[in-house]
């Protein structure tokens, strides 16, 4: 688990900013329902974001965050990914993820990635974005090897980049040849799950193959540092924050973004 339900995004609302947030149903190609929660900028400037969670699944965090993302003008819709295991939509902390994060697959998550995409053109966004935590980091990196996606770019918090992973996910490092996307990554040092070394070998094979990326590690930060009650990190959760919206301005730019 990347964040508790009582954690929230260390993002203060943009003050006078309107967004219209709800729960919605979307639907895999091979027939799945999922939940996910879509939040509408009041003035889109083109640019979409798809938030993946962490292995809990949707919860507060994550809504508040494409809330968030929403109060900057780029749509946001942040996915569940238990739709074939678990369809009750309120989970409180008695919920028992790990028996249905045991039972995903890479392949049936891009199945749900593809309609959180779908959704976001088809209310006319431009340039389609992935930002994942942990869990949903290394699937977020992984993302961006898939032309099928057409993304913009891909953004990983904490996502571990190297060696085996869940739900039969390939390591990032690994397929980093195949890498259509540009990538920021978000790393803290204190982060015993991924060691620099990893962090530094993902950077090569992305500069040798031609990608464009930026990872950053944060000296001092744990995993999970991204938190409203980490407040010693938050300096680091400022400057995180800072070049996500950065990194999306550029890129939607470049895309055809505003």
């Amino acid at each position: 688990m990347c964040f508790d339900l009582d954690s929230r995004p260390p993002i203060p609302p943009l003050a006078g900013a309107a967004v219209d947030g709800q729960r919605i149903e979307l639907h895999a190609a091979d027939g799945t329902r999922f939940v996910a929660f879509d939040a509408r900028a009041s003035e889109p400037s083109g640019a979409g974001m798809i938030v993946l969670p962490d292995v809990r699944g949707l919860h507060p965090f994550y809504e508040e965050l494409a809330l968030r993302f929403a109060e900057r003008g780029i749509d946001a819709v942040a996915i569940d990914y238990f739709g074939r295991t678990a369809r009750t939509v309120d989970r409180g902390e008695e919920f028992e993820y790990m028996p249905h994060v045991d039972q995903l697959s890479y392949e049936t998550l891009l199945l749900d990635i593809k309609p959180a995409r779908d959704h976001l053109v088809s209310r006319g966004v431009r340039s389609v974005f992935a930002v994942g935590f942990c869990f949903g980091g290394r699937l977020a990196f992984l993302t961006g090897s898939r032309p099928e996606l057409g993304l913009a770019g891909v953004i990983g918090f904490y996502g571990v980049p190297a060696g085996p992973g869940r739900a039969e996910m390939p390591a990032p490092l690994d397929v980093a040849s195949q890498f259509v996307a540009p990538v920021l990554g978000l790393f803290g040092a204190a982060d015993q799950s991924i060691p620099q070394a990893s962090v530094d070998a993902f950077g090569s094979a992305l500069s040798a193959a031609g990608v464009e990326n930026e990872l950053v590690t944060y000296p001092g930060a744990p995993h999970s540092f991204f938190d409203r009650k980490a407040a010693q990190f938050a300096d680091a959760s400022t400057d995180a924050w800072t070049r996500v919206l950065d990194f999306v301005q550029r890129l939607a730019q470049v895309e055809g973004g505003s």
